[in-house]
């Protein structure tokens, strides 16, 4: 099982006056510390001591709040410790000089401090972020379908955001796949529009009034997959402005995850076509293969019975009658088959189109005599089997033929010449094969 995703970490509201009263008492510390040195080393070195609460301020407090630290710390040395002391008046240079520099250190220091406090801010909010994305997406990706999908992500979703959540999606109809129990009609239809125009819609959008919730569409190259529904109970919006940036990224990844999970499914049934089609073709073969020859070879006896005028010419004639039907519905049958798989076989610069019943070299129509093409095509239609003599002369000229394998090297040495000796390979004292480099 994945580990749940880290929590989020929103980013840290401005901190307007947090830790004013630590500034006010290091002001108050550096004061009295200041006051009680003056008397035994001067003022000089009094100065160093308002630095602290500058930086303090910073630190706890703010940019704009350390800038009026130090504009504060200036004031405060002036008005203790230059002369005329406690007046805001400076009547030597050298104070002057002082206050200048004290107020500069001041600005440039808490302008530091408080850029790094930011950037720290900042970059533990998209750390925090990075992880939760990458949290949902392995969580996501241990799903297999999408209801499975819907069902992780609307838990995880309702667990960072503090809300409830629900996802509805819309192939092959507006349902509810996950997150919650129910949605009422005024619920469903909102996310219907929301599905319908790929746009938000709910509570505190457009079209919202008749909702608690608020659907976003989860949105892929193939279209709006799904609508991700968020609500509280309290009324206000499920998720801050703050929140958003990371609400789409994690939408995105719920989307990656029901479309992959689409088109495992999409695959799913192009294997289990591609299955029904392989066995279909393999029945339609069988029976090609091993009727027809039979077919022939009754014909064959029917005409040798015609000929010795040893049976009734009717009832032979009403035999031949419903064999050759029966012929042409194993053709048809075969005919079909071919159909489903119209692509050439490829042998080098052969191509042997079944369908079309062509046979071209490099491009070129070879012509062929019903024979030759008969038994290139049983090869083809065997691509890459053995066949032996006894089969290819039982499918091509019929049972009564089987023992006259003369007539099949004479075929098969015909072809080789037309098409090239590499084209059907010999089996000793076993019979053919098609030398199949890619069939399609």
């Amino acid at each position: 099982m994945s580990p749940p995703v880290p929590p989020f970490i929103p980013a840290p509201p401005r901190r307007a006056w947090q830790g004013s009263g630590i500034v006010l008492a290091m002001f108050a510390l550096a004061t009295a510390i200041g006051l009680i040195a003056e008397s035994r080393w001067g003022s000089f070195p009094v100065v160093l001591l308002y630095l602290p609460p500058v930086l303090a301020a910073a630190t706890f407090a703010g940019r704009w709040q350390a800038l009026l630290a130090a504009v504060a710390a200036t004031l405060a040395y002036n008005f203790f410790f230059t002369e005329p002391t406690y007046t805001l008046l400076v009547r030597d240079p050298g104070d002057l000089l002082t206050v200048a520099m004290l107020l500069t250190v001041g600005l440039v220091t808490s302008h530091l401090v408080t850029s790094l406090r930011v950037q720290g801010e900042l970059a533990a909010f998209h750390a925090s972020r990075n992880a939760t994305i990458a949290g949902f997406a392995r969580r996501l990706l241990s799903c297999a379908d999408d209801k499975a999908i819907a069902a992780v992500a609307a838990g995880e979703l309702a667990r960072i955001f503090d809300c409830h959540a629900c996802v509805v999606a819309g192939r092959p109809e507006v349902r509810l796949l996950g997150g919650v129990d129910r949605l009422s009609e005024a619920d469903l239809a909102v996310a219907a529009q929301a599905l319908e125009n790929g746009v938000p819609a709910g509570r505190h959008i457009s079209g919202g009034s008749l909702t608690d919730w608020q659907f976003h569409p989860v949105r892929a190259a193939a279209g709006t997959l799904a609508v991700i529904g968020l609500a509280r109970s309290d009324g206000m919006p499920p998720v801050e402005a703050e929140g958003l940036s990371l609400l789409e990224n994690l939408f995105d990844q719920a989307a990656l995850a029901l479309e992959r999970a689409r088109l495992e499914s999409v695959g799913r049934e192009n294997v289990v076509l591609r299955e029904r089609d392989d066995l279909r073709s393999a029945l339609l073969g069988s029976i090609g293969n091993d009727i027809r020859p039979r077919l022939h070879g009754i014909a064959a006896g029917l005409r040798k019975l015609q000929r010795a005028g040893q049976a009734d010419g009717e009832v032979l004639h009403e035999v031949a009658g419903e064999t050759a039907r029966l012929t042409g519905f194993i053709d048809n049958l075969a005919d079909l088959d071919l159909a489903q798989n119209q692509d050439p076989i490829l042998v080098g610069a052969v191509a042997i189109d079944l369908y079309r019943r062509t046979v071209t070299r490099g491009g070129e129509p070879v012509h062929l005599t019903p024979k030759e093409f008969a038994v290139i095509a049983e090869l083809a239609r065997n691509a890459g089997r053995v066949l032996t003599h006894r089969y290819m002369l039982r499918a091509v000229w019929g049972p009564a033929h089987e023992d006259h394998v003369d007539y099949l090297r004479v075929a098969v040495s015909a072809l080789r010449k037309k098409l090239g000796d590499e084209v059907i390979v010999n089996e000793p004292a076993v019979g053919y094969r098609l030398a199949v480099q890619s069939a399609q």
